[in-house]
């Protein structure tokens, strides 16, 4: 399996299949994986990054609890968003969109250059050829693109860094079967609205059609089944 091994064990990990406080050793991996012990090592070394795994001496690998998990990291939320807590990661990462987004929005339209207002309208524009048409895999990628140009556009380095998180949820919503067949037309208008406010500097009309859109997303987990 080589060194996607982690992969398995992290998704086990977030999926509650291997639960805090199990012990693993670089033995069981490799017997298990049929690795090597570097391969293993590498490995462990990632997931160690990500607060999935502890190492201790005299006792192993050891299973982290969920609060130490970086579940910033977009590897974390990825697992997370195909494992059988989906349905929470989303909320709590919709209700990090919520607090954030806006305000994003706002700034963008105060501070964005020039090249950044043209972007997000060819954006906007290119989202609803996309949409209306139903290329939902292509409307992703030009969504994901929308999101991460508002939250650069910001100023606010800390919102940019949270763009490819953004991205996760994005795609994971639309991989995982969260989307319509065709994006609804009102969140087109929003995607419009918000593109030609922070174009022309109109921050209360940025924030607010931003709102809408986030809200959106939270009343479409609300109503799909738990």
């Amino acid at each position: 399996m080589g060194a996607g091994f982690y992969d398995v064990l992290g998704r086990e990990i977030t999926n509650g299949v291997l639960r805090p406080g199990s012990v693993l050793t670089l033995e069981d991996i490799q017997a298990r994986f049929g690795i090597s012990r570097t391969t293993a090592r590498d490995g462990v070394k990632v997931l160690e990054s990500l607060g999935l795994l502890t190492s201790r001496r005299r006792v192993g690998l050891v299973v982290s609890p969920r609060p130490a998990w970086n579940v910033y990291a977009p590897t974390v939320i990825g697992w997370r968003l195909t494992s059988s807590h989906a349905r929470q990661a989303y909320i709590e990462l919709t209700q990090l969109r919520i607090a954030v987004e806006p305000e994003a929005a706002e700034l963008a339209a105060l501070r964005r250059s020039g090249a950044q207002a043209d972007e997000a309208l060819r954006l906007a524009a290119q989202m609803r050829s996309l949409g209306e048409a139903g290329r939902l895999e292509e409307f992703m990628v030009a969504d994901v693109a929308f999101h991460r140009v508002v939250l650069e556009a910001s100023g606010n380095s800390m919102f940019a860094a949270l763009a490819d998180v953004v991205a996760e949820v994005l795609t994971g919503r639309t991989q995982h079967g969260l989307m319509p067949e065709t994006p609804m037309p009102e969140a087109l208008d929003a995607h419009d609205a918000v593109a030609e406010a922070v174009a022309h500097q109109q921050p209360d009309r940025a924030r607010a059609h931003m709102q809408f859109l986030v809200d959106e997303v939270r009343a479409a987990l609300e109503e799909s089944p738990a």
